[in-house]
């Protein structure tokens, strides 16, 4: 998997779809060039540490990400934040109030994984 380059800025302002499928030289689909996405009006708040799995050290971080009902965010996307890449891990959730249906934003946990053999 080639990881291409994506600008960062802070906070996150730029999310990053896998472009649309390609066919590789044995016929299969392969995800496309990456396509960037502006991400404005969004609040981070950080989440819980790292932790080591099975022999190996591996740090772990999570953030929460509040964003506008609009934000064009999908699950297999990756979003930068203070120059670092992260994946969107989970569902990207939406409040909605179950009086009027309207939304109030969406909720993106984000993460990172890291590590090295111990």
């Amino acid at each position: 998997m080639v990881v291409r380059p994506v600008i960062s800025l802070l906070p996150p302002r730029f999310g990053v779809h896998p472009g649309p499928p390609i066919r590789d030289i044995y016929g299969n689909d392969t995800p496309g060039p990456d396509e960037e996405h502006p991400l404005p009006g969004c609040a981070i708040a950080p989440g819980p540490g790292g932790e080591i799995v099975g022999g190996r050290d591996t740090i772990t971080e999570h953030l929460a990400i509040c964003a506008p009902a609009n934000a064009d965010v999908r699950p297999t996307d990756r979003l930068q934040v203070r120059g670092l890449t992260y994946s969107v891990h989970g569902p990207v959730e939406a409040y909605r109030s179950p009086l009027t249906g309207t939304t109030a934003g969406v909720r993106i946990t984000a993460r990172r994984v890291t590590g090295w053999l111990s």
